[in-house]
């Protein structure tokens, strides 16, 4: 019987210092994670798609040269060839005729496959004595075309137009002129 008894407490023992291990292990583990998921929560991380003072620079097929320059860019999560972009310039070096278009607007969508890009919001294009105001500009550099909408207002040395849409030719420079409402006319004003 002293047998049986002293094999009892020895299991019961044996059992309890299983348990204890197998609590203490679980319980500092636990504690363990508890205090590294804080740390990793507390950590002051900044979003890793926001990018500071942006430059891309790309040509087309006949060498004229497309820079875009912005202070801030946010990597869009949900399509990561766009870029959203904060105080925007860019410019369009045309090669052939030596002149540069100079593009200015508050934010911008910039595609880094196709390069087009979508400036909105206080935009400003300048090229030769011609200067280009509007809300929203579209701009394809495969199709060499900008597309400048909303409040648009087109500005040189003779004339003030301003318009519902302005299509302008990079290349060429041809432009077209165009309102929402058919029967509104382009408004005109002389400078000379």
């Amino acid at each position: 019987m002293a047998k049986l008894i002293s094999k009892l407490i020895f299991f019961i023992s044996f059992i309890l210092i299983i348990f204890f291990f197998i609590n203490s292990y679980f319980l500092k583990n636990k504690e363990l994670n508890q205090v590294t998921n804080q740390e990793i929560k507390e950590k002051d991380f900044t979003n890793s798609n926001i990018i500071k003072d942006i430059k891309y620079s790309s040509k087309d097929l006949k060498n004229n040269e497309y820079l875009i320059l912005a202070k801030e860019g946010e990597i869009d999560l949900n399509n990561q060839n766009v870029i959203f972009l904060k105080n925007v310039t860019a410019f369009i070096k045309l090669i052939k005729k030596n002149e540069t278009i100079r593009i200015v607007s508050n934010y911008g969508k910039y595609n880094t496959v196709d390069y087009d890009t979508i400036f909105s919001k206080n935009v400003e294009i300048n090229y030769l004595d011609n200067k280009i105001t509007g809300d929203y500009l579209d701009f394809s550099m495969m199709k060499n075309r900008l597309i400048v909408s909303r409040n648009v207002v087109y500005k040189n040395p003779e004339n003030i137009l301003e318009a519902d849409v302005i299509e302008l030719d990079t290349i060429t420079k041809d432009t077209k002129i165009f309102m929402y409402n058919s029967k509104e006319k382009v408004n005109i004003k002389s400078l000379n």
